[in-house]
């Protein structure tokens, strides 16, 4: 890769006169307006949550004393997502105010400039030669940028990420981990940022300099390929760094799974069992794979939580959504989402009102107009996260109403409640509030739906 000679002069794009556009002013206003959104919809859950009483309809199934539990831990998360989302509304203000992100664009060049020196590269390493023109060019610039923005937002989140951990989990007794053990897996995310952020950021970054009007699809193919190879490589190569993958012994649990997977011709390779109470108390499963190459995954917290039957009843859930195509329509979607936001990238690509609005330099660099870009979208963000909590919820009961057709129904009811026992879920919920945010139904309303299937199947099979 070169450096930032590779691109000649504007590059051809769906450019308009966007002159005099106050892009900074009204990226500001809409942060403010969507921490105001976020505030109003928060303290209407606040408000549920300190409902005396449980909902009616679990009501007759859970105790005082677990209703209080589930309640303490409820209002404990919500004050501490509150004062984090008001930290990072107030920082977010602060650095673009400030002028914080060109500085340390500037700073990043300083740094290069630094490095390219004699100083750090002495004639008797490099021959006589002076240091490589990459190392001071665009596209190196731009990866030290990006990782310094890494490591400054680490450093930033690292106070609330101890306090989520071994405060509020730790109080109400979920979290699993050491220090040590939180410390090791902060190295690790590291070292994969350092490994993957250059050769993703420079490849992004040498298509746009270079790409002419074909840009979104080149850009957009670069993303789907990378995509794929980081699905498959997560499992094999990345997973296993933090957690142990064993397959799960020979039993009853084992052949009723593999039954109910051989019953829906579902191509099941391997079948694991994942130690995620060494860092959490909380219960999961999931699948991944592609075409004939399945694999479920079974955290031994659900395992260890639910009976036999229950895991079962959650696993024809997840098939659920295996036999209906939701996980490839939403991939379909999201990758339709992206192609759309890249041609439309290409109508502020060359401007120069954007970057001189946050302070960067103009023409912008080739990155830094995509950054911009993404911050200038960030309403059509928040529409699209809202659209996809909705498809999301509706999965989510089609997938229900799968695992009550298949037989599973009363055990999904028991699992999901005492799941709920386990984890502590927040029994009221505020309706504005789930419909922006939850991409699962509440759980009244999951019991609800069931309750109806199982009557109806009932109904149907007199």
């Amino acid at each position: 890769m070169g450096g930032a000679t590779v691109r000649a002069g504007p590059v051809p794009g769906l450019a308009f006169d966007d002159t005099g556009v106050p892009y900074l002013e009204l990226f500001l206003g809409f942060t403010v307006a969507v921490y105001l959104l976020h505030t109003y919809l928060d303290v209407r859950q606040l408000r549920a949550l300190r409902r005396p009483e449980p909902p009616a309809a679990l009501a007759a199934l859970f105790s005082a004393e677990l209703y209080g539990k589930t309640q303490a831990y409820s209002l404990d998360k919500w004050w501490f997502s509150t004062w984090h989302g008001l930290y990072s509304t107030a920082e977010t203000l602060a650095v673009f105010a400030t002028g914080a992100l060109p500085a340390a664009w500037r700073l990043a060049g300083s740094f290069l400039a630094a490095a390219a020196s004699s100083r750090y590269w002495p004639a008797s390493l490099l021959g006589g030669r002076p240091a490589p023109a990459w190392l001071t060019g665009e596209i190196c610039h731009t990866v030290v940028f990006i990782l310094g923005l890494y490591l400054a937002n680490l450093a930033l989140e690292l106070p609330w990420g101890l306090y989520s951990t071994f405060v509020v989990e730790q109080r109400h007794g979920f979290n699993k981990q050491t220090a040590g053990l939180y410390v090791s897996d902060m190295l690790k995310q590291v070292m994969l940022v350092a490994i993957f952020v250059p050769p993703i950021v420079g490849g992004v970054t040498y298509i746009l300099m270079v790409s002419g009007p074909l840009l979104p699809l080149y850009l957009w193919g670069f993303l789907f390929g990378l995509s794929l190879f980081l699905m498959t490589l997560y499992p094999v190569a990345i997973a296993p760094l933090f957690n142990k993958y064993e397959p799960l012994p020979e039993g009853t649990l084992r052949t009723k799974i593999e039954a109910l997977a051989g019953g829906l011709r579902f191509p099941l390779r391997k079948l694991y069992r994942v130690d995620g109470s060494r860092r959490s108390a909380h219960s999961n499963a999931y699948m991944y794979g592609f075409f004939n190459n399945k694999r479920i995954v079974l955290y031994d917290t659900l395992i260890g939580q639910c009976s036999e039957e229950q895991v079962v009843a959650v696993l024809a859930h997840e098939l659920g959504h295996w036999q209906l195509r939701h996980t490839p329509m939403l991939f379909g979607v999201n990758q339709v989402v992206l192609l759309s936001q890249f041609c439309l990238f290409t109508l502020v690509r060359n401007s120069s009102a954007l970057p001189a609005s946050f302070g960067f330099p103009t023409p912008a660099p080739a990155f830094i107009a995509l950054i911009l870009f993404q911050f200038i979208v960030s309403p059509l963000d928040e529409v699209i996260h809202y659209l996809s909590n909705v498809v999301s919820r509706t999965f989510e009961f089609q997938a229900d109403a799968f695992a009550v057709k298949t037989g599973h129904g009363s055990d999904l009811r028991a699992a999901l409640l005492r799941m709920e026992e386990e984890n502590k879920g927040a029994m009221h919920v505020d309706s504005w509030y789930s419909a922006y945010h939850y991409s699962h139904p509440p759980l009244v309303d999951r019991l609800a739906a069931i309750d109806a299937g199982a009557a109806a199947a009932a109904k149907k099979g007199q």
